[in-house]
């Protein structure tokens, strides 16, 4: 599966306590673990027990993990554990840690106990620390509770995003608009602190490529085209041949790059030279899976990156401009852009369109759109000074205006917070969407992603922690 985590399954014991126990649970915890979409590399093979517990095997271990190129690692304490051990390949590996281990059964009738888990994990937590190590950790739990897999399900999310940044290529498709300072990037610090490349390429390399996929007039053209008009409603001005071929054209170019996210300088140029909006072709792209953002805004791609990663693809995010307050409510806010959200998440798709944009000289290419209800998060890549944070907030949509191009009102817990947080930086005008409620798993994402600093909005940083508990 594309994209499915690799993630290496290190079941640990120590002497002093059963053997036997241990094995038990491993076999346990292992089995608990099919439910879940990630791919496991275990320790078969490496010792008859399958289980870390001695040094003559950490070598071997981390021989393995790094030829399996693991996205993460899990250390459940099968008994109390081998903290050395553990922190010899979390630290070899550099990948986001799990730490965890089933609650104890009770002693038996002569008072001895089998397992004493819990007490391993804290010394295994005190090692870590002691090598710099970043991890998370679970609350001892029952092994068939609920407990354990609801966190687990929130640290593989956490891994998600932290791979969706690692290695990150973002298409550049021309340079920003010339009023937008505010989306100025520092390309040079995006590679030395985060590996993350651009691949610059003009317009004309666009126009090119989308003339060849006209000409070509391949299945994807075909169909993109097809779908393209049955939302313009015959009132396209010829120019859904344009969005069509923009959309093919992108996702060919992104590919060649080995790009998974795409910023473009969205106006004026593209109206001048081409005649079209590319909104409703970067909707398309964004629900396909390639975040598509405006403005050449490249932070914004990788917060776009992130949100993808986040939801896990249950729903695809949306790029917006923080716009206007609400007329009527004080927490409430504009989520806005000229025509660019997904149509996956129109609330009404019946009524759901593509129309020329009233703002750039009703040029063809934009969404009609409101979004539907939910849940939101809120976040943004952003930084200024050699310093990088990412804004975390939560918000839920509510009523308001109807509005041009596509948009979705939203409702916070203090909206001053928000919008002093937002002027005085380091972020702009320019956020990114996903429904549902994942504050904790970004705030636990930014622990594993160096040089960048969470920073939440609604939820403080230690309710978010709390979340885990």
């Amino acid at each position: 599966m594309k994209n499915r985590i690799r993630l290496a399954y290190c079941p640990t014991r120590r002497d002093v306590f059963s053997r036997e126990e241990a094995i038990k649970y491993n076999e346990l915890i292992r089995k608990e673990l099919d439910q879940f979409p990630v791919e496991i590399i275990d320790l078969e093979g490496i010792n008859k027990e399958s289980l870390l517990y001695q040094d003559c095997d950490i070598q071997c271990v981390i021989d393995r993990f790094l030829s399996a190129k693991v996205d993460a690692i899990f250390f459940p304490h099968c008994n109390f554990g081998s903290e050395n051990r553990v922190a010899q390949i979390a630290r070899a590996l550099n990948v986001p840690v799990l730490l965890w281990g089933p609650r104890d059964d009770a002693p038996n009738e002569e008072g001895f106990r089998s397992r004493d888990s819990q007490c391993g994990l804290f010394a295994t937590g005190k090692v870590l620390r002691r090598h710099k190590i970043s991890f998370t950790y679970l609350t001892n739990s029952w092994i068939h509770g609920d407990e354990w897999k609801q966190g687990f399900e929130k640290f593989i999310r956490t891994v998600r995003v932290v791979k969706a940044v690692r290695n990150l290529n973002i298409l550049q498709i021309s340079t920003r608009p010339e009023p937008f300072c505010s989306v100025i990037c520092n390309e040079n610090e995006l590679i030395e602190k985060f590996n993350i490349h651009l691949y610059p390429i003009t317009l004309n390399d666009v126009m090119l490529r989308m003339q060849v996929v006209k000409e070509q007039n391949g299945a994807d053209y075909q169909k993109t085209l097809a779908f393209v008009r049955s939302l313009s409603c015959g009132d396209d001005n010829g120019k859904a041949v344009e969005v069509a071929a923009l959309k093919v054209a992108m996702k060919e170019l992104a590919a060649q790059y080995n790009c998974r996210a795409i910023a473009i300088q969205c106006w004026t140029s593209l109206q001048e030279i081409i005649g079209i909006m590319p909104c409703f072709a970067n909707a398309m792209l964004t629900d396909e899976g390639i975040p598509t953002v405006c403005e050449t805004d490249i932070h914004g791609a990788i917060t776009a990156v992130m949100m993808q990663a986040v939801n896990r693809g249950q729903d695809t995010p949306f790029f917006a401009d923080v716009t206007v307050r609400h007329p009527e409510k004080d927490n409430a806010e504009l989520l806005w852009h000229c025509g660019n959200f997904p149509y996956s998440l129109a609330k009404h798709k019946e009524k759901a369109h593509i129309s020329c944009s009233k703002y750039h000289g009703d040029t063809f290419g934009i969404g009609e759109w409101e979004l539907k209800d939910g849940e939101l998060t809120i976040a943004r890549f952003d930084g200024d000074k050699g310093e990088y944070r990412l804004l975390i907030g939560e918000a839920k949509t509510t009523t308001g205006p109807k509005n041009l191009g596509c948009y979705v009102w939203i409702e916070v817990d203090d909206w001053a917070k928000w919008e002093h947080k937002l002027v005085e930086g380091p972020y702009i005008h320019h956020v990114c969407g996903v429904y549902g409620r994942y504050g904790e798993i970004l705030l636990e994402a930014c622990k594993y992603i160096n040089g960048l600093e969470a920073d939440p909005v609604s939820a403080t940083e230690a309710d978010l922690k709390s979340r885990w508990y």
